[in-house]
């Protein structure tokens, strides 16, 4: 299945971190985070101002991120779990 966000929304795959401590010990799946970095899969063309101008995404397919904690909406593509957020839930991309 194909998906294409609308506006300024990009879906993003998480990138699941190390669960083991710095002495080895490795973390259940209860006790650690949730990673706040990801992938975007897919972005949209970018959000409308007033005059109609599409303003372009400032990622792309493939960036590495950072977003909000909490944010984003979970959703099911052929099975695996992404999560769809607006452009402003996101923090930094990472590069590098």
């Amino acid at each position: 299945m194909k998906i294409r966000p609308l506006h300024d929304r990009v879906l993003i795959k998480r990138v699941e971190e190390e669960r083991k401590t710095a002495f080895g010990i490795v973390l259940p799946d209860s006790a650690a985070e949730k990673p706040n970095r990801g992938e975007v899969v897919a972005a949209g063309p970018g959000k409308s101002n007033d005059k109609g101008e599409v303003r372009p995404m400032g990622v792309k397919t493939g960036d590495q991120v950072l977003f909000n904690q909490y944010a984003g909406t979970k959703v099911k593509v052929d099975g695996e779990e992404l999560l769809m957020m607006g452009e402003d839930d996101l923090l930094a991309v990472i590069e590098g």
